[in-house]
């Protein structure tokens, strides 16, 4: 009798363990909001169900965002990789979707440089790979590499698909550098790297060749690394090479703030007066925009239009954009998405 009874107070005491631990994993986090200028400032955030963590486990789909600018302090769920059909997207040879929801394509020119966005306080450029077959009159391009310049001191930071002949998923294409040094994040889900100030930090979205990239209370970047496939070679008649599968960024932008004099091939598309010259109709629209954007490198600010000035033009003293506070989960459609800002 003694026996049973030890039996069943351990199974009884096992079946307590192991519930707490459920719930312990199950239960959603909570975070509070650090964004001085938005209303949410200080107050607390708890994960949605459905995503109920911050920094899920991997083979997660979804992420919990700690939303600052929701109108009602909420969190929401958001994919963890570039939605190329959402607003901010800059995706394929290359397709952007810009603030004002218009689809365009900006082909620029390979191995040169151009501005995305160039706001007081920051910048990112991206470098253009591509070819041209013999017969067309452009070339077909793709976004090879981002840099980013931020802050007072001009902070530097560049994200990097590298070279190969023939892709696999399980090997590293992703080549990450701060301030000119190579970083080494390891590989694995949820990996993070931040420098001891946290004014940056990288986070993998994936084991390999995808991660988020968060600038402090400016913007976060969603980015993933695809090839050229031979499918796509074949559809569009690119011409790859053999020895090259023009491994390229796919990335997505979420912007804390903008000033409203924010420039850049996809900045501009969230200015209240910018009128998008895309041409309403057309299977592919293309804009221009080479000459007023162009760097000399990845990590110039300077061209035509470009307005960053280190944070030495106080952001405060600059009317800023009224970005739509509404941060929504876009994933319950066909199609996945990112929580992302829009305008009206």
């Amino acid at each position: 009798m003694k026996c049973m009874n030890g039996f069943y107070v351990g199974l009884v005491v096992t079946l307590y363990v192991c519930s707490v631990i459920v719930q312990l994993e199950a239960a959603p986090e909570t975070r509070t909001c650090f964004q001085r200028k938005s209303r949410c400032f200080l107050k607390k955030q708890t994960c949605p169900k459905q995503c109920p963590s911050t920094s899920p486990p991997s083979g997660s789909t979804k992420a919990c965002v700690i939303d600052c600018f929701n109108p009602i302090c909420k969190a929401t769920c958001r994919n963890r990789k570039p939605n190329c059909k959402g607003k901010g997207s800059a995706c394929l040879d290359p397709r952007f979707i810009g603030g004002d929801g218009i689809v365009f394509y900006f082909h620029g020119k390979r191995d040169e440089h151009f501005a995305l966005v160039s706001d007081v306080d920051f910048q990112v450029n991206a470098r253009f790979i591509g070819l041209r077959p013999s017969g067309r009159p452009r070339d077909f391009t793709w976004i090879q590499s981002l840099g980013l310049i931020f802050g007072p001191n001009r902070k530097t930071f560049s994200l990097e698909a590298t070279k190969t002949a023939k892709w696999d998923d399980q090997v590293e294409h992703l080549r990450l550098s701060f301030e000119g040094k190579e970083i080494s994040l390891p590989e694995g889900d949820a990996s993070v790297w931040s420098p001891p100030e946290s004014y940056i930090k990288i986070e993998r979205t994936s084991d390999k060749n995808s991660v988020l990239v968060t600038l402090e209370d400016i913007a976060e970047l969603w980015v993933n690394v695809v090839p050229v496939t031979k499918e796509d070679d074949m559809v569009h008649k690119y011409g790859r090479p053999e020895n090259d599968c023009f491994a390229h960024l796919e990335v997505q932008f979420r912007f804390l703030k903008l000033s409203s004099n924010v420039e850049g091939v996809l900045g501009r598309t969230y200015r209240d007066d910018f009128k998008n010259p895309a041409k309403p109709g057309v299977a592919m629209p293309v804009v221009g925009g080479e000459d007023k954007y162009r760097t000399m490198s990845l990590l110039e600010t300077s061209c035509n239009a470009c307005v960053y000035s280190g944070g030495s033009a106080s952001f405060d003293k600059i009317e800023p954009l009224l970005l739509n506070p509404n941060t929504v989960d876009c994933t319950s459609g066909s199609s996945s998405g990112v929580g992302i800002f829009s305008r009206k």
